[in-house]
């Protein structure tokens, strides 16, 4: 069996969505250097829609392929679709990851979160703070 599936391939080589929206109205950046990976997602959203999203992402090949499942998941959604993305959706979308690198999808739910909470920030809408958690920390690197 090979280690990473077809998908994981095909988002790494021919990643969806890569970019940067200059008007975005929200921004999420997640990561850490140590690590390796770091990614940064742009929203465009329009009438409660994710009518555009973008990312940017310094890391391995699972990162990249997690960054871009990822937006493709939520683009053209409700908002509130962005909020409920999860790690594990990330994954079963790519035909799964090797446990050493489930980390990167986790990092891409807190990019989308974190481009949600910038999102409310900036337009001053309430939210649940419970539904941003604090982040997570990298067994893989140890951070």
């Amino acid at each position: 069996m090979a280690l990473y599936s077809e998908k994981v391939m095909d988002h790494f080589r021919n990643p969806r969505n890569v970019g940067v929206i200059e008007d975005a109205d929200g921004v999420g950046e997640v990561g850490n250097a140590k690590c390796g990976d770091i990614m940064k997602i742009y929203l465009k959203i329009k009438d409660d829609t994710i009518d555009d999203v973008k990312f940017e992402t310094f890391g391995c090949g699972s990162a990249i392929a997690s960054s871009s499942m990822a937006t493709e998941l939520i683009k053209g959604k409700p908002v509130s679709d962005a909020l409920k993305l999860t790690n594990q959706a990330v994954t079963e979308a790519l035909d799964g990851l090797p446990a050493h690198k489930l980390h990167c999808s986790v990092l891409a739910e807190e990019a989308i979160k974190a481009a949600m909470k910038d999102y409310y920030d900036r337009h001053g809408i309430a939210y649940d703070e419970s539904q941003f958690p604090a982040g997570h920390d990298c067994e893989h690197c140890g951070v």
